[in-house]
């Protein structure tokens, strides 16, 4: 008999926390709630822990003693018993249609395995009458079924779907953004602010900077676009088979959003450490500005939520930073 194949495996840096050990004994002794919400910083170690969790509830009686079915183990997302709903289409929605389709399919007996599972990626953008036609499902659920819900941002689902599940948050495993051109573009930002920080008085001075500024955008929109195609194309090829064109959009919108949040992340770690070596310096007038350039870079990093355009999010920022640190 061919050796067994191994579980999914949890996110390295997750593998052992209190959190994966008690979903393990959990699963391990059949106590595990009906309906979990995973949610944390980060889509993608939320997307392996549900898969984990899912490759153990559909795979129970393959790693058994002796097994009872070898011959019958899936990837979670292959598996006969896995049930997937995400967002669709650009503006990444899940709608009522969509999740009564899940709903049926739950609630049919399972073909293989023991159970089901029902994964709901980005649970946050279910409509509202998507939401309320999944909350009757949590309130009833179907049996030997098990629903996961995803999500970077848990308060964005209704307080009764909230309630009547599970919870475990994750810490972030991602790695940092990789892309030759991001710590140059680091850099050049920090002497900008520096060079607004010494003054500008006249109006060629105003004009570099400006220009200086559109400049930084039209950079930032190429490493965007260069690592939502590289991590696009490695994602592209792990994906199950039979997804809608729309569903695909939808992932791609996603990891592209994903980006910018990150590298907006950044562009708030360079203007702190600006400010912070003008602040061990003796500085102190600094720490005004740090303050209102983090809060404005907040709120525009907000908005990209509300489907503002990123080109306008840091156009918005960077010309309000002309404004922050030159008129120290």
């Amino acid at each position: 008999m061919p050796p067994l194949p191994a579980p999914v495996p949890w996110p390295a840096a997750l593998a052992g926390t209190p959190a994966v050990a008690v979903i393990e004994r959990a699963i391990e002794r059949g106590r595990l709630a009906h309906s979990l919400l995973l949610h944390g910083g980060d889509l993608d170690t939320l997307t392996l822990i549900a898969h984990g969790i899912a490759d153990r509830l559909l795979s129970e009686a393959v790693w058994e003693e002796p097994p009872a079915q070898p011959e019958e183990h899936f990837a979670p997302e292959q598996h006969p018993d896995f049930f997937a709903l995400r967002p669709v289409g650009k503006m990444r929605q899940i709608g009522a249609d969509a999740t009564r389709q899940l709903i049926s399919q739950v609630q049919l007996a399972p073909r293989i395995a023991r159970r089901k599972v029902g994964l709901i990626y980005e649970a946050d953008r279910m409509n509202l009458a998507a939401a309320n036609i999944f909350l009757k499902t949590l309130e009833e659920p179907p049996a030997n079924t098990m629903l996961l819900l995803v999500t970077t941002r848990p308060y964005a689902l209704l307080p009764t779907i909230r309630s009547r599940c599970l919870h475990f948050r994750f810490p972030t495993d991602a790695t940092p953004l990789q892309h030759p051109d991001l710590a140059p573009w680091l850099a050049d930002y920090r002497a900008w602010l520096g060079c607004l920080t010494t003054g500008v008085i006249d109006k060629s001075g105003v004009a570099e900077q400006i220009l200086s500024a559109y400049g930084f955008i039209a950079r930032f929109n190429a490493i965007l676009a260069s690592l939502t195609a590289e991590i696009w194309k490695a994602q592209k090829e792990k994906l199950a088979p039979g997804l809608e064109d729309d569903e695909q959009v939808a992932i791609e919108t996603g990891i592209a959003n994903g980006i910018r949040q990150k590298l907006f992340i950044e562009l708030e770690h360079a203007t702190r450490s600006f400010a912070e070596e003008r602040l061990l310096g003796g500085d102190d007038s600094t720490r005004r500005a740090l303050t209102a350039a983090v809060e404005k870079l907040e709120h525009d990093a907000s908005l990209l939520r509300l489907n503002l355009n990123e080109s306008a999010a840091l156009e918005d920022f960077l010309l309000h930073s002309l404004r922050i640190w030159a008129r120290r």
